[in-house]
């Protein structure tokens, strides 16, 4: 065979080598699970959390399900649509422009063994202001081992960007893990608050006949404030 066949023959198999290699990159890649474009990321929802940097209070949010020790705690529940959420442009409300109402205990939706207490705010200003993010929370009662304070941890699960007219209200609902059977019981006196992006507290008192099953040191507590809703209009 002349060398000018050999040369030939030579190419010929590397195209086809080459060929073959492009056919297995593609499959490949298309093995590995990887779309050819990546979908979308989706924005936050109108009325779902909250854009944490805008809610400069919530130093302490918890990441995950808050769950008591040595008990089970449902999962927080998701922020619910009410009024429109608005467009960010207006102020937030100052702790002069609100007052405040705790609101009967009623069961929660996520277990059985917590209840939900309403935190609402109400814009006494003329004016309408934007309230949202999570508050502060402290439960202020007797002495304790722990302190007569407990500091409740805050779970990010608001609106973004409410607005609320003048009278109007807004609502941060406080979930509480009750004792159970044989567990030590503490029951607070008075509820204080400070709304998302201010330093001045609100109080309101606490219900006498609904003890705390106190947590300080848990990671996940199954007792904590969650994010700012808008109330039904």
């Amino acid at each position: 065979m002349s060398h000018r066949s050999i040369r030939t023959n030579v190419t010929r198999v590397a195209k086809v080598v080459a060929a073959c290699a492009g056919v297995l990159a593609v499959v490949a890649c298309n093995n590995s699970g990887t779309p050819s474009a990546a979908p979308q990321s989706s924005a936050s929802a109108g009325g779902g959390g909250v854009e944490t940097s805008a809610a400069p209070t919530a130093t302490s949010a918890a990441t995950g399900a808050p769950v008591p020790q040595g008990g089970q705690a449902g999962t927080p529940k998701p922020s619910t649509a009410g009024k429109p959420v608005g467009s960010g442009n207006n102020p937030r409300c100052a702790t002069t422009d609100l007052s405040l109402v705790l609101g009967a205990p009623k069961p929660s939706p996520n277990s059985p063994t917590q209840l939900d207490v309403p935190l609402t705010y109400k814009n006494k200003s003329p004016r309408t202001c934007a309230l949202y993010g999570v508050p502060g929370a402290d439960l202020n009662g007797p002495a304790d081992p722990n302190g007569p304070v407990y500091h409740l941890t805050r779970v990010d699960n608001g609106v973004k960007y409410n607005d609320v007219p003048a009278g109007s209200t807004a609502t941060a609902t406080i979930t509480v893990l009750k004792p159970a059977a044989g567990e030590p019981t503490w029951t607070p006196t008075q509820v204080t608050t400070i709304p998302p992006g201010q330093t001045q507290a609100l109080t309101a008192n606490w219900p006498s006949d609904l003890p705390v099953l106190r947590q300080d040191a848990a990671t996940h507590p199954g007792t904590y404030v969650n994010g700012i809703l808008s109330d039904p209009a």
